[in-house]
């Protein structure tokens, strides 16, 4: 273990009830800053990796990033992809951010809100997107708006998909030789979506690497449906599992997996690996492969569940971090403060109280650091357009402390919580609510004063969006509406 870098990435923390825990930061780590990559796959559930216990699924170089970092076994984003994407930028809660579905305006990130790349960015990082964004299709709210410097991106929440208002991607568009936004200008790729993405971040970093640190935010729109697949990555799997839908979506994940492997064999033939953070992440709960494999869980994607919300969450950086698991409760608002302080910016006032998460600096140097018990939050939303959010305050939330998950999974959001001892039943399969109503109280009481607290940030609950999909409107006017 190298001693220097650990000493500069020592923390004084400061905790409270709200979960934050900050510090001043770190002077810049020698010999420099590490460069930041961040994966994060779409869809893909905890329980599609074979490192998780995945007995079909073979995920060779997404175990490599396992075994070689720090692994959070207990970690949790949001139940569908906006509102982890929101997350992530900003270190709070989605519906603070205005994020409160994936469409229909709700899934654009307010403009008020500081992202963790404009930090990057100020603190002498450049920046780069290559995938999916998610978070506003109008021109001011891309992400060259929004602190990244380069941007290769799709529209809308999949290659292809469009919906009535400003989220849409370009007419036509599939994972096969799609077209992409690049710095504003539509370009026609060639080859398949994971393939061009991955292809293009490369050339990026090749393109920037040793002139200052870089961040690269590498956000697949795989394996999300449409199942779109090579033939050859659904023929690994497609005599392996019954449904042919998993065959087409295991597929896809061995394809980011290999491309995995292409970015850490280059990281190493460049001489960057010792000198890079490499972070993976999936967005939500799981989706085709919870039929074959879903780690004991119960629920996925669109529910309050530990299904619903656990996530991988690796963090590899050869001779700096020591490879090993963390048991402790932690989150996507975590993201944001801990590359900050690694990355030794210095954070206003003004994002400083924006950022509800906690640095996880602490628990990359020593799993067994100090870490105060904390209560996440987790609402799907997605709501009618235009209905009362207090009329679905109890539809589809959850509320977790390191021992208790208390649970609302109600269709007409009637107040019917069930409660979990995670610990001796991470399954969620008996409901212990009447033996321990003191913990259902206190919970209930969090869960009150934590909905009062998100309502000024329902922003874009009544947001009227444009005729036409911008994505649409630039693709039509640079191409002349042909293919």
């Amino acid at each position: 273990m190298n001693r220097s870098r650990w000493g500069l990435l020592s923390l004084v923390l400061l905790a409270s009830f709200s979960g934050r825990v900050w510090a001043e930061p770190p002077a810049p780590l020698e010999p420099r800053r590490p460069n930041m990559i961040f994966i994060l796959t779409d869809d893909q559930g905890y329980g599609d990796l074979s490192c998780h216990g995945n007995s079909i699924l073979k995920t060779p170089n997404l175990d490599r990033l396992h075994d070689d970092g720090v692994r959070f076994t207990d970690f949790h984003v949001s139940p569908t992809c906006s509102p982890t994407r929101s997350a992530l930028m900003t270190g709070r809660h989605e519906f603070k951010n205005g994020v409160t579905h994936t469409i229909l305006e709700r899934e654009r990130l307010t403009l008020k809100a500081t992202t963790v790349a404009q930090v990057l960015k100020s603190a002498g990082y450049t920046t780069g997107i290559f995938g999916k964004w998610h978070l506003g299709d109008e021109p001011d709210r891309w992400p060259d708006k929004r602190g990244f410097e380069e941007m290769f991106i799709h529209g809308c929440g999949g290659i292809g998909q469009s919906y009535p208002g400003s989220c849409g991607d370009a007419p036509g568009n599939t994972y096969f030789n799609p077209v992409l936004l690049h710095n504003g200008k539509f370009e026609k790729t060639r080859g398949y979506c994971t393939d061009v993405f991955f292809g293009q971040a490369l050339r990026w970093i090749e393109s920037v690497k040793g002139k200052k640190p870089f961040f690269c935010y590498l956000p697949t729109n795989a394996p999300h449906a449409p199942l779109q697949v090579r033939p050859e990555d659904e023929k690994r799997y497609a005599d392996r599992v019954k449904d042919a839908n998993v065959a087409k979506f295991f597929g896809m994940i061995a394809n980011i997996d290999d491309n995995v492997g292409r970015l850490l064999g280059k990281l190493k033939d460049w001489g960057l690996e010792r000198d890079t953070l490499v972070m993976f992440m999936n967005d939500n709960g799981g989706t085709a492969g919870v039929s074959v494999y879903n780690a004991g869980m119960r629920g996925a994607k669109v529910t309050p569940w530990l299904g619903g919300t656990r996530a991988a969450s690796f963090w590899r950086w050869p001779g700096t971090l020591k490879a090993g698991d963390v048991d402790r409760l932690a989150a996507h608002i975590d993201v944001f403060p801990t590359v900050a302080e690694i990355a030794g910016a210095k954070l206003t006032d003004e994002v400083r109280a924006q950022v509800e998460g906690r640095s996880l600096v602490p628990l990359l140097r020593d799993p067994k650091a100090v870490w105060p018990d904390r209560i996440l939050f987790t609402h799907v939303g997605r709501w009618p357009k235009g209905a009362k959010p207090s009329e679905h305050k109890y539809a589809h939330c959850g509320v977790r402390s390191p021992h208790w998950h208390l649970v609302c999974d109600t269709k007409d959001g009637s107040k019917q919580w069930q409660l979990f001892d995670v610990k001796a039943d991470p399954g969620e399969k008996t409901d212990v609510a009447a033996r321990h109503p003191e913990v259902v109280k206190e919970l209930d009481g969090a869960y009150d004063k934590w909905w009062d607290s998100v309502q000024p940030g329902l922003v874009n609950e009544d947001a009227v969006g444009p005729k036409v999909n911008p994505f649409k409107e630039l693709f039509e006017k640079q191409f002349g509406g042909g293919p």
